[in-house]
């Protein structure tokens, strides 16, 4: 971890990362243990209309030097619940890359939940 993202991640999140691969009847295979991760968050920023026309709301932005993916699932704060959804959590939408501009030793993310 960067000295910057040490002093910046202060607050915690839980993720649940969505495990590659489908069962024999084509259906997920479920998510990985709820995972930790230090992070700053904010709630609430935007709206905006998807390329199909759909409204998606952008519940929370969680920025990390965790990497998550489209499809996981996160919560601000901590959780040991194995279901996400049963935790409350949101689900992630989008996740966008930054450099770490100043010690290039970690990237950052900001991560986005929808409902």
């Amino acid at each position: 971890m960067s000295s910057i993202a040490n002093w910046s991640y202060t607050a915690k999140a839980t993720i649940w990362r969505k495990l590659a691969g489908k069962d024999e009847n084509g259906d997920p295979l479920g998510y990985a243990e709820p995972e930790i991760i230090l992070c700053d968050y904010e709630g609430g920023l935007s709206k905006r209309i998807g390329s199909l026309g759909t409204e998606i709301v952008v519940n929370n932005t969680v920025w990390t030097e965790a990497l998550a993916a489209a499809g996981d699932y996160l919560l601000i704060g901590e959780s040991t619940e194995t279901d996400p959804v049963r935790a409350g959590a949101d689900e992630v939408r989008q996740v966008i890359r930054y450099a770490d501009t100043f010690e290039r030793l970690a990237d950052d993310y900001a991560i986005l939940t929808g409902v």
